[in-house]
Formats: structure tokens, C-alpha cells, sequence
């Protein structure tokens, strides 16, 4: 409907030529459509348009039209469900979460940018759901808090966006901070042995998930370039030789794209 914007470049969850609506959400109005259905005793044949209010006009303010979203909003989210935060609350939340497995006596904690990532990295280590640290974007208030108050292993997973943005120095993730430099990327394969060509096509990728698909197209672990480039932006901020540091990086399906292992996080 109108309002809503539609996506025109890969890279996206949604593919080009669709709505600018995220799975999730899709999801939960058709789940939401059979609940009823079944409630009423009739067939779930239910024709939907999302609309925007003034979408076209506010997504002007938004990263849509870089990304190649025209015309509207988009509608986000792994949950579906958007819930506002302050960011002085936000990062108490995260030092109570740190507290909380240090008086448990767990000797490993996990920081995720989101949901999906969370998900993947507990799957990924085993982890107790104490040990997962809903860090957000605060990834810098998460390390400088275990700085002063340690844990034995620390994780820090992530999107490919998140983690190439602390591959490139950002400690706050969110896109007002500033966005992921393509041409840095690019510079990134190709010091790590990246043909020309394939150097080229990711310094010209119009976001970072593009040019993740287009390294795996090629079989160039540019995941494992950019945890390793997070590492160290990450052991800078936390600077402890009796902490482990690891990185995960994950794709939107939780596929675990690349990785720096764990080793002493010395500036």
C-alpha cells in the first residue's frame, strides 16, 4: 500500500521487486489472519495492504533510499515488535546482565547485537541463557564494563553490517554513529589476498550483505577478514591479557560467516 517502500538491490531479506516488509512481520499477520479464521470457522482467504502514513515523504529521513528502498518505510524487525529504550538504561541492563553470570559463577558471556545473532550464538556455544548479553549496539559499554569487572571469556556476535562497523573502529553500532565504508572493506579483502576483481565488486557493493554474498559467490572468507578486524577494535576497548576474546559473525539466518577464536584481549 501506499507508503510502504519497495526494494529494488539484493542484499536484503526481502528480494528486489517486493515490499519493503521483513519476514518476521510478514509472519505474525498471517499468523495473525489464521488465529482468526480458525476463532470464526472459516478459511484463512484474507487479501492485506499495509499502508504508511506519509511513509514516502518520512523515508526521506531514513537510510531507505541509499539502500535502494524508494517510495515508503519499511517495515522491520526479527521480532516484529519495536520497544523504545534510553541508552543510559539500556547500558545498565548490560552491566546487571554481566553482574548477574559473575555471581553465578559462569566463566563465559556472549554479546549480541540482536536477536538472531543471540540465537545463533547460544546455539553455537551451548550457552545458559544467563550467560547472553542483550548488548544491542553498546558493544563498547559491554567490553569497558568486563574490563573493570572480568570474565574468563567474552564473545561479541554479530550481523555482517555490525560486526564490519567494529571492524572499523566504531565501538556504538547504531546507524546514527556513521556507516560501514565499502571502499574500507574492499581494502580489507584485498590486503587479505582478494583478487582485484573481487576487491572491486565489494568497494562497489551498495551494502554490506551484498558484499558478503558476492565473497561467498567467490569462496573468499571475507567473514573471517572482518572478525579478525573486530577483534581488534574489540581487545582495544577491553585491554585484558586474563580475559579470551572471541568474535562471531553471523548472517540474517544465523549461518555463522566468520570467525576470530578466542585469545588474551591485549590491546
Amino acid at each position: 500500500g501506499e507508503g510502504v517502500g519497495m526494494v529494488t538491490r539484493p542484499g536484503l531479506p526481502i528480494p528486489p521487486g517486493e515490499p519493503a516488509i521483513n519476514p518476521v512481520p510478514r509472519r505474525m499477520i498471517a499468523a495473525g489472519i489464521a488465529e482468526v479464521a480458525r476463532a470464526a470457522g472459516v478459511a484463512a482467504d484474507v487479501e492485506v495492504e499495509i499502508s504508511v502514513a506519509d511513509g514516502a515523504r518520512l523515508a526521506l529521513k531514513t537510510l531507505n533510499p541509499r539502500l535502494g528502498i524508494v517510495g515508503g518505510l519499511s517495515v522491520l524487525g526479527t521480532t516484529g515488535i519495536v520497544v523504545p529504550y534510553s541508552c543510559a538504561a539500556w547500558i545498565h541492563s548490560i552491566h546487571r546482565g554481566i553482574d548477574v553470570a559473575r555471581a553465578m559463577g559462569l566463566d563465559h558471556v556472549a554479546g549480541a547485537t540482536g536477536t538472531a545473532s543471540e540465537q545463533a550464538v547460544r546455539k553455537l556455544h551451548g550457552l545458559d541463557e544467563v550467560a547472553l548479553i542483550d548488548m544491542g549496539d553498546f558493544v563498547g559499554g559491554m567490553l569497558k564494563y568486563v574490563r573493570t569487572h572480568p570474565v574468563a571469556k567474552v564473545t561479541v556476535a554479530g550481523g555482517v553490517a555490525k560486526m564490519t562497523k567494529l571492524g572499523q573502529g566504531f565501538l556504538d553500532l547504531h546507524s546514527k554513529r556513521g556507516r560501514a565504508d565499502m571502499e574500507a572493506l574492499a581494502a580489507l579483502a584485498s590486503g587479505a589476498g582478494a583478487a582485484p576483481h573481487l576487491a572491486a565488486r565489494i568497494g562497489a557493493a551498495h551494502m554490506v550483505a551484498e558484499a558478503f554474498q558476492i565473497a561467498r559467490a567467490e569462496g573468499f572468507p571475507l567473514g573471517d577478514c572482518v572478525a579478525r578486524a573486530a577483534w581488534a577494535t574489540a581487545a582495544r576497548a577491553l585491554d585484558r591479557a586474563d580475559v579470551a576474546l572471541e568474535i562471531a559473525v553471523f548472517d540474517r539466518d544465523g549461518t555463522l560467516m566468520g570467525r576470530a577464536p578466542f585469545a588474551p584481549a591485549q590491546a
